[in-house]
């Protein structure tokens, strides 16, 4: 199993729309075969920092994950809105940063 922490930083006050965005996201990945988990937090006391916080079976999931169209809406919709974003990926043996 592999985690998957993603933070994006929204311009400021753009982090509800991005929220709204993210429904059809999140309801799409929880479908995928591999997902074992796919929540959204805004992050307390900064809001405009959201965090993805996953969990997938592997990391061909994952890989699945980012060619499905609901995620490719998602970034599309969210491009502007965005100012920056880090993805990490915590394996048992290490942490990777895409």
């Amino acid at each position: 199993m592999i985690y998957v922490i993603a933070h994006l930083k929204t311009h400021p006050g753009k982090a509800p729309e991005v929220v709204s965005d993210a429904v059809p996201l999140i309801e799409g990945t929880r479908k995928e075969a591999g997902c074992i988990f796919y929540d959204l937090y805004q992050k307390p006391g900064e809001p405009d920092t959201l965090v993805f916080v996953e969990q997938w079976k592997n990391r061909e999931a994952l890989e699945a994950h980012f060619a499905e169209p609901h995620i490719i809406a998602f970034q599309k919709a969210t491009a502007e809105l965005v100012a920056d974003g880090r993805i990490e990926v915590v394996h048992s043996e290490k942490v990777e940063v895409l």
